[in-house]
């Protein structure tokens, strides 16, 4: 999985794809006039837990219209099952980010702090459900007088599985592809998946880095589908590998079937003859 996480790092490194996410997945964000064509990458000077630096930060500075800035934060997230203390987490991270902020912009007093959106990239097979805002996971009743004084931290998560692939596939951007890739997919849909990557690439050649990024991804999603066969490093031949590779398993499940049927009724033909001859058999016989 560290593969797969550096693979992504260098993914959202590009600008076009955070500009993507964000006008696709995000129009709370365009609301506030963002200017994408003056946006920045913002280098994260400080880590993780256990004092590692987290390869999943991605921190780029957002120009709006009016001359503010926001800091957009992505948390690359891989793992089986949503994060119940993820709220936490983006709390500290925020708290980090905003001291850096202080000391390499020496805001001084009266001094105002940019925005943060927090956004939280996930592409677990469970479907994520996890609280998205500190206020959720702190034990107060309701109407409890010390609430003013608690954190007001939030987040916003992109579950990748979560999106349909009705709605996924009307939309022309890598972003909305990218969705569709970390789905399941059957032979059929992958190969569908890989005309439109091939598609998208020729309208758009000036894009060769993203391109080698991506056919990176769909080698990782054919891994064990194609073993032990090598895998190409083209995406047109590697869509025409799946293509081979489903007829072979058409062919494969056709004559799994007929054996599986035949045994069946074998079976059924011996049950026939045991019962005429012996008596009804019990349940475990």
């Amino acid at each position: 999985m560290a593969d797969h996480d550096a693979l992504y790092h260098r993914l959202f490194a590009h600008p076009l794809m955070i500009e993507q996410v964000v006008r696709d997945f995000v129009p709370e964000a365009m609301a506030v006039g963002l200017d994408f064509s003056r946006m920045e990458r913002v280098a994260a000077k400080f880590h993780g837990r256990k004092g590692t630096r987290r390869e999943g930060d991605v921190i780029w500075r957002l120009p709006t219209q009016d001359g503010s800035d926001i800091y957009l934060y992505l948390l690359v997230e891989f793992q089986s099952q949503s994060d119940w203390w993820m709220a936490v987490r983006t709390q500290v991270y925020e708290g980090l980010l905003w001291q850096q902020v202080i000391a390499e912009k020496a805001l001084q007093t009266g001094d105002r702090l940019p925005p943060v959106l927090l956004l939280v990239l996930y592409n677990g097979e469970q479907r994520w459900t996890a609280p998205t805002a500190v206020h959720d996971l702190i034990a107060l009743p309701p109407h409890s007088p010390l609430w003013p004084w608690q954190p007001q931290i939030r987040y916003h998560v992109l579950d990748m599985g979560a999106f349909s692939g009705t709605d996924l596939a009307h939309r022309d951007s890598l972003s909305a592809l990218l969705f569709r890739l970390e789905q399941r997919q059957d032979v059929d849909t992958l190969r569908g998946l890989i005309d439109d990557l091939v598609a998208w690439f020729r309208r758009h050649p000036s894009y060769e880095d993203l391109k080698r990024l991506f056919t990176e991804l769909v080698r990782q999603a054919m891994e064990g589908v194609a073993a032990p066969a090598p895998i190409p490093d083209d995406l047109v031949e590697m869509k025409t590998m799946l293509a081979t590779l489903g007829e072979s398993w058409k062919r494969q499940w056709l004559a799994e079937g007929r054996a599986e049927g035949r045994a069946v009724g074998e079976a059924k033909a011996l049950i026939r003859v045991a019962e005429k001859r012996f008596g009804p058999l019990t349940a475990d016989l």
